[in-house]
């Protein structure tokens, strides 16, 4: 644990990533792994919404059902899992459909699957992350603090699958 200014760094088991709590520990910026920890980026809500606005993407990484029940406006879907079981044609269809260089946005529930999400497109060389620790529904903090997600936020939703965003879209989408 170590302090810099006000703000706390914590190492992970084994010296291994940890956590970066900023002097209010109002939000947490979760850190991947050493490699990785400048280029994904952690965001609130209102923050992926202004960074929508400046053109990057937003993707949903939970299931075809869940992002049909709601889901930020605008939203593309490609589930990174379902049912715990790991989407092989995850990474090929982001490849394919968005690029390696995209300004993507990464997003689930409640932040666990958008964190794996990021971590398996940063091992194939994805560039332009940012990830909702709290999710579409909200989460918890470091310190099971509940953290309100993009619904909880009255931003704008949108439910079903709009055309050209759906998974089948978007594995059949090519830039």
């Amino acid at each position: 644990r170590r302090r810099a200014g006000a703000a706390i760094f914590t190492t992970g088991p084994a010296g291994g990533p940890g956590m970066f709590f900023g002097a209010d520990c109002s939000r947490a910026s979760r850190v991947l792994a050493p490699s990785a920890m400048s280029s994904v980026k952690t965001a609130s809500p209102e923050e992926v919404q202004a960074l929508v606005a400046e053109g990057y993407v937003y993707v949903d990484v939970r299931t075809e059902a869940e992002f049909s029940a709601g889901h930020p406006a605008g939203a593309l879907n490609v589930p990174f899992s379902s049912k715990g079981v790991p989407n092989p044609d995850f990474v090929p269809v982001l490849e394919r459909a968005l690029g390696k260089d995209a300004k993507i946005i990464l997003g689930c529930a409640s932040g666990p699957r958008s964190l794996k999400a990021a971590k398996a497109l940063v091992q194939a060389g994805f560039t332009n992350l940012v990830d909702m620790p709290c999710g579409f529904t909200g989460g918890r903090d470091e310190f099971g603090r509940p953290t309100p997600g993009w619904s909880q936020k009255s931003l704008p939703t949108e439910t079903g699958t709009p055309a050209g965003q759906s998974y089948a879209d978007m594995k059949a989408r090519t830039r």
